[in-house]
C-alpha cells in the first residue's frame, strides 16, 4: 500500500479558509474560474519548461470539465506540468503561497519567457469549497521518475496525502497520467447548478472564453472564441471582428469603427475597442450599461470596468488585457488603481486619436455624431485632453444649408472675417428659432458666421472650454456691437424702409416714456446698435450670462421669477419711429403704452419668460381690431 499522510491545518489558516469560502467572493461560479485558470498556469508552465525538449506523450494541452449529475461530482483536469508531493503541500497545503510567483521568480532568474503565467495558485484553489463537501486532487509531475500523488479534504481541518502506487499505476491499475485532476464532490444544493452541462459552458464563456487552451466541458469545447487583441492587426478580417463584436456585445450590426492596440509603456496592455452602429442611450436610460471588460493574461477580472475609459467615451464597447497588474486575494478587487489610471489615461487618448482618423470622413463622422454626441459632449471636462476633444466637436451653424450639416471649430475659424478673433455661437430650439432671433441680426448684416446649438449642454460645452486656438467663445447674445460695427457690412437683403431714425429728443423721451411705463419689470430701456430688422429685444444687464443659461440655473435653483433685463429699441424700425412721434405729439398718447407693453411680452415670448399670455392676446386682438378698420378705409 502506497505512502499515506494527514496534515492539520493551523489554526490561522482554518480561519483565513473560513474567510475565503464565505467572504471573499460574490459569485460561487467564480470558484470555476479559478480552477480553470490554475488549469491554464499549469499547461503554460509545461509548455514553456518543455520547450527544447520531448513530453512523454504528444496529447494536445487542453482543459477537460467533465460533470457527472449522478454522483453529484464535477471533475476539471489537465495535462499539463503536475506536482510532486512536495509541490503538491507547498502550493495546494499552503494558503496563500503562490506556486506561480515561485515558478516565475525563478525562470527569471533562470533567464527563461515568463509569458502567459497567471499568479496565485493556492488562493484560489479555496474557493471551490463555497461549493464543495470534499475536493480528490490526483497529480503526476512531468519529472521523470515523479510519482502519482492524491490529496484530499473537506477543507474543514485536515487533509490527507498519499502516493497512489510505487508506479504510475493507480492501486486499481487506474493510469495517472501527467497533470492534474480535481474532482469536486458538490454540496446538494450547488449539485444542480454546477453539474448542467449548459450552465457550466456559459460559465465559462462568461469567464474564461479567452483562455489560451481549449476547454472541453462533457466533451464539447466551450471557448470557441479566440483572444483577437493577442493576434497581429494585419492577420485579422473584418469577418473577425464582426464575429468577436458580436460575441461580447450581443449586437448583431458591424461596428462603426474598431481600435485594436498593443501598449508597452507607461503599463503593459492590449486593448480592442469597437464603436457600434447605435447607441444605447435611450432617453438617459441604462445610464450604468458601460464599461470595458478587464481582463488579467485572458482571465476576466471584471466586467463592465467603468475606470478604464471616462464616462463620456461610454458608448465604446470592448476589452483590455493587461500583464501588468497586481490583484490582491481575489481577482475581484484591484489591488493598484493606479495602473488602472494609467491605462485610462493612455486608452482615451488612442480612442480620441481613432476618432480624428475617423472625423477625416465627413460623412462616417456625421453618423458617429448623430449616434453618440450627446454623450460624448459630456468631455469637456476632460482637461488633459482638451485639445483634441475641441476639435472633434460638430455644430450646426449659420453657414449650413441644411439642419443636418456639421460643422468643426476649424471649419469656422478657416471661414472668419480679417481680424475676427472670436467664435459666436446662439443657443435655440431649431435653425427656424434662431434665424428669427434678433440677436442674430447683425452677424447677418456682418456675414459672420455664428454655430447653432440646440441641447443645453452645449452651452456649458462652451463655457467651459472658453478659448479654441486663440480663439475666444462668445455668445452672439452678449457680443458687443462695436467689436462688430468695425467688420465691413454685407448685403444680405434690399433695405425696406429708408425713412431717417427719430430725432434725439424725440427717441430719448420715447426711451424714458417706456421706461416709466414697464417700471421693475426691466432694468433700463435704451436703443440698440445690434438690431437691423426687429424692433426690439432683451439683454441681460450684466452683459455676459445670456438668457439660455439663466433659464438653467433658474431652474436648478427652482427659481420661477422673471428676470429684470434691458429692453433695447431699434431706432431705424418704422414702429419705434412712429411711436417716438405720437410721443411727440402727445406724451399721454394711451397706443404708446400700450404698444411698449406688446413689445416687452413680445420679447419675453421670445426668451421664454412669458408664463402668462393672456394679457399680451388680449392686446394684440384689440390691436387688429383698430388697424384693420384702417386697413379697410385704405382699401
Amino acid at each position: 500500500m502506497a505512502a499515506q499522510a494527514t496534515y492539520e491545518f493551523k489554526a490561522e489558516i482554518k480561519q483565513l479558509l473560513e474567510i475565503l469560502v464565505h467572504s471573499l467572493y460574490t459569485e460561487r461560479e467564480i470558484f470555476l474560474r479559478e480552477l480553470v485558470s490554475n488549469a491554464s498556469d499549469a499547461l503554460d508552465k509545461l509548455r514553456i519548461t518543455t520547450a527544447d525538449s520531448a513530453t512523454d506523450d504528444d496529447a494536445p494541452l487542453e482543459i477537460r470539465i467533465e460533470a457527472d449529475k449522478d454522483k453529484k461530482t464535477l471533475t476539471i483536469s489537465d495535462n499539463g506540468i503536475g506536482m510532486t508531493e512536495a509541490e503538491l503541500v507547498e502550493n495546494i497545503g499552503t494558503i496563500a503561497h503562490s506556486g506561480s510567483a515561485s515558478f516565475l521568480k525563478a525562470l527569471k532568474d533562470s533567464g527563461g519567457s515568463a509569458d502567459g503565467i497567471i499568479g496565485r495558485f493556492g488562493v484560489g484553489f479555496y474557493s471551490v469549497y463555497m461549493v464543495a463537501d470534499s475536493v480528490c486532487i490526483r497529480t503526476r509531475s512531468h519529472r521523470e521518475g515523479s510519482l502519482a500523488v492524491e490529496w484530499t479534504s473537506d477543507g474543514q481541518g485536515a487533509y490527507t496525502i498519499r502516493e497512489l502506487t510505487s508506479g504510475n499505476g493507480a492501486e486499481d491499475g487506474e493510469t495517472v497520467a501527467r497533470g492534474t485532476s480535481i474532482e469536486v464532490r458538490l454540496k446538494d444544493d450547488q449539485a444542480e447548478q454546477f453539474t448542467d452541462v449548459e450552465g457550466l459552458r456559459h460559465i465559462i464563456r462568461k469567464h474564461s472564453n479567452f483562455i489560451g487552451f481549449p476547454i472541453l466541458v462533457n466533451g464539447e469545447r466551450a471557448n470557441t472564441v479566440p483572444a483577437l487583441w493577442r493576434e497581429p492587426k494585419f492577420q485579422i478580417t473584418k469577418e473577425q471582428y464582426k464575429e468577436f463584436y458580436s460575441f461580447l456585445t450581443y449586437d448583431m450590426d458591424e461596428p462603426m469603427d474598431v481600435l485594436h492596440t498593443s501598449v508597452d509603456a507607461p503599463v503593459q496592455f492590449n486593448a480592442l475597442c469597437f464603436l457600434p452602429e447605435k447607441s444605447k442611450d435611450f432617453m438617459g436610460f441604462d445610464r450604468e450599461d458601460w464599461g470595458l471588460d478587464l481582463y488579467v493574461r485572458r482571465v476576466l477580472i471584471q466586467h463592465q470596468n467603468k475606470d478604464l475609459i471616462p464616462q463620456y467615451l461610454m458608448f465604446t464597447r470592448g476589452v483590455v488585457d493587461t500583464e501588468d497588474l497586481p490583484l490582491n486575494i481575489s481577482r475581484e478587487t484591484l489591488q493598484d488603481n493606479r495602473l488602472i489610471r494609467k491605462i485610462n489615461t493612455t486608452l482615451t487618448k488612442q480612442i480620441l486619436g481613432q476618432l480624428g482618423k475617423m472625423a477625416e470622413d465627413k460623412e462616417k463622422y456625421a453618423k458617429f455624431w448623430r449616434e453618440h454626441s450627446r454623450v460624448f459632449k459630456a468631455g469637456y471636462m476632460d482637461f488633459v485632453n482638451r485639445e483634441t476633444f475641441s476639435g472633434l466637436l460638430r455644430f450646426n451653424s449659420s453657414a449650413c444649408e441644411a439642419a443636418d450639416d456639421l460643422v468643426s471649430f476649424d471649419d469656422y475659424i478657416s471661414r472668419a472675417k480679417l481680424d475676427q478673433k472670436k467664435i459666436y455661437f446662439a443657443f435655440g430650439p431649431s435653425r427656424e428659432a434662431l434665424k428669427l432671433n434678433p440677436h442674430l441680426e447683425i452677424f447677418r448684416k456682418k456675414g459672420v458666421e455664428v454655430l447653432y446649438l440646440f441641447e443645453p449642454i452645449d452651452e456649458f460645452v462652451m463655457d467651459a472650454l472658453h478659448t479654441y486656438k486663440e480663439f475666444e467663445m462668445v455668445p452672439a447674445e452678449v457680443a458687443k456691437p462695436e467689436d462688430l460695427a468695425k467688420l465691413p457690412d454685407v448685403e444680405t437683403e434690399a433695405p425696406t424702409d429708408s425713412a431717417p431714425a427719430p430725432e434725439k429728443d424725440a427717441l430719448e423721451a420715447l426711451l424714458l416714456r417706456v421706461k416709466a411705463v414697464l417700471g421693475d419689470g426691466v432694468a433700463d430701456v435704451r436703443a440698440s446698435s445690434r438690431l437691423t430688422g426687429s424692433p426690439c429685444c432683451l439683454v441681460n444687464p450684466d452683459g455676459h450670462t445670456t438668457s439660455s443659461m439663466d433659464k438653467i440655473m433658474r431652474s436648478m435653483n427652482h427659481d420661477n421669477s422673471v428676470p429684470k433685463k434691458v429692453l433695447e429699441l431699434n431706432p431705424n424700425h418704422a414702429l419705434v419711429r412712429n411711436l417716438a412721434d405720437l410721443n411727440q405729439s402727445d406724451g399721454n398718447d394711451p397706443f404708446v403704452e400700450q404698444a411698449a407693453r406688446q413689445l416687452f411680452e413680445s420679447a419675453l415670448l421670445l426668451e421664454g419668460y412669458l408664463t402668462d399670455p393672456h394679457a399680451l392676446v388680449g392686446r394684440v386682438q384689440d390691436l387688429l381690431t383698430k388697424s384693420s378698420g384702417w386697413y379697410a378705409k385704405s382699401k
